[in-house]
């Protein structure tokens, strides 16, 4: 064992080295020995080859560290941390020492690179479920990173360039490529609302523009509906406090007319014409704040009492409720059930309301219709659940399409307008979306979108 220790071996290599030089110094004048000995030159040529051997053998055998170092730096160059540096462990203390610094250097770029690994999944995880959409690209417009929300928010599956987003956001494109406007609010063709902040980046000596989407609609819709509900709050206590008093005066005066006004005979029945002159003060009154009182509601919802609630049984439980009121008035109702064992958290009383409230809508806005049909859809699409109401009315006209979520609008005779906007704030505190498609005559279809 001991003469594969790296010393010693180098050692005895060396003397053999200097034992064939001498022999080889020795045998050299014997080479002018007459030339009819052969023997002579023979010994020459087969020392002078020993000699050759044993110094290429040398030097492969002290080279044998480099070529160590070399595997060591190409392990790392290349991310091969797998190499274990320990077969020449018998060569000596030296040896060991070397290789257990080698591979104590491989351990800690192994864990260096799992950590980064790790941490490189965590950022690419929480980038993927963010909320706000993300791209980034360079200055061709080639796109290096994007996450779901941005895919979704533009409606692509998958985005590789900026230009694709010209077939569908035009507007978007041009100005995500032209990167004079850092920050801009875009409205998209089917009214989605998105704030747009560009950032530039220097990432490898280029410049990269990182960009964060932030659908701002539901915020926009609600700051509307508290703006309406603060509106509505005032409006209807300067109101109650105006006809109080007024009814209470009426009520003194009725008081006066029937117990202390004397009835005399040439009063041509004033006191008659008086009395229901005041009850009828009274009763639009009283009226008046009964409807005023109405609005209550729009500004007072209760937040709602979440619980898992099964799509398919609460939309078959409302169509079984309505389903006579529809036979009576002739109109073909059907459901199209596609969320079997598909659960929400939701409130399932409020979400039965809005769906009645949709439903019975489609049924004022055909009474004059051919053959109505009234249809509820839902469905699972990208992490979320879909009810429709779909009607083949007269439609709503495009002037009054943006306005019927507005408190108090509506296109009904005896309407409040406060149904509509009632149903969008209780879907909102769901943490979902109402919206509605139509054209004037071609029918009405309303969708809520809510988180599966």
């Amino acid at each position: 064992m001991i003469f594969k220790r790296f010393a010693v071996g180098l050692i005895w290599r060396i003397v053999l080295i200097i034992i064939l030089s001498a022999a080889l110094v020795y045998c050299t004048p014997l080479v002018y020995q007459p030339k009819g000995n052969p023997a002579y030159w023979l010994g020459c040529v087969l020392w002078f080859g020993l000699i050759i051997y044993r110094g290429v053998e040398l030097f492969h055998y002290s080279n044998s560290t480099n070529r160590k170092l070399t595997r060591y730096f190409d392990s790392i160059q290349y991310d091969d941390f797998s190499i274990k540096f320990s077969s020449d462990n018998t060569y000596g203390k030296s040896f060991q020492e070397l290789n257990h610094q080698f591979n104590k250097v491989l351990e800690s770029f192994r864990k260096i690179r799992a950590e980064n690994e790790a941490s490189l999944h965590l950022v690419n995880t929480i980038i993927q479920n963010v909320q706000t959409g993300l791209l980034l690209y360079d200055q061709y417009g080639r796109i290096e990173l994007s996450n779901n929300s941005a895919c979704k928010l533009l409606g692509f599956y998958r985005l590789k360039n900026i230009t694709e987003l010209k077939t569908n956001h035009l507007k978007l494109a041009e100005k995500l490529l032209s990167t004079t406007d850092k920050h801009f609010l875009y409205e998209s063709t089917n009214g989605l609302q998105v704030s747009v902040n560009i950032v530039g980046i220097r990432l490898k000596g280029q410049i990269k523009n990182l960009v964060s989407l932030q659908n701002i609609q539901p915020e926009l819709q609600q700051k509307e509906v508290e703006a309406w509900q603060n509106l509505t709050r005032v409006l209807r206590h300067e109101i109650m406090n105006s006809l109080t008093p007024i009814l209470s005066l009426i009520g003194t005066m009725k008081h006066i007319v029937d117990k202390e006004l004397p009835t005399t005979a040439n009063d041509n029945g004033a006191k008659d014409d008086l009395q229901e002159a005041l009850q009828t003060l009274e009763s639009r009154g009283i009226g008046m704040i009964n409807f005023v009182d109405g609005y209550r509601s729009f500004t007072s919802i209760p937040p709602p009492s979440f619980a898992k609630v099964d799509i398919e049984q609460l939309v078959q439980r409302i169509a079984n409720l309505l389903q006579p009121e529809m036979t009576t008035a002739n109109i073909a109702f059907s459901v199209n059930n596609a969320t079997a064992d598909q659960l929400i958290h939701a409130d399932p009383e409020q979400l039965s309301m809005v769906l009645i409230n949709l439903v019975k809508n489609a049924k004022e806005v055909l009474d004059h219709s051919d053959n109505p049909t009234i249809n509820i859809k839902s469905y699972a699409q990208n992490n979320s659940v879909y009810i429709e109401v779909i009607d083949n009315g007269p439609g709503i006209e495009p002037e009054a399409l943006e306005d019927i979520f507005i408190p108090f609008f509506t296109t009904k005779e005896n309407g409040s307008g406060i149904g509509l906007s009632l149903s969008r704030q209780i879907i909102q505190q769901h943490g979902g979306t109402i919206k509605v498609f139509s054209e004037s005559g071609k029918g009405c279809r309303f969708v809520v979108q809510l988180k599966a």
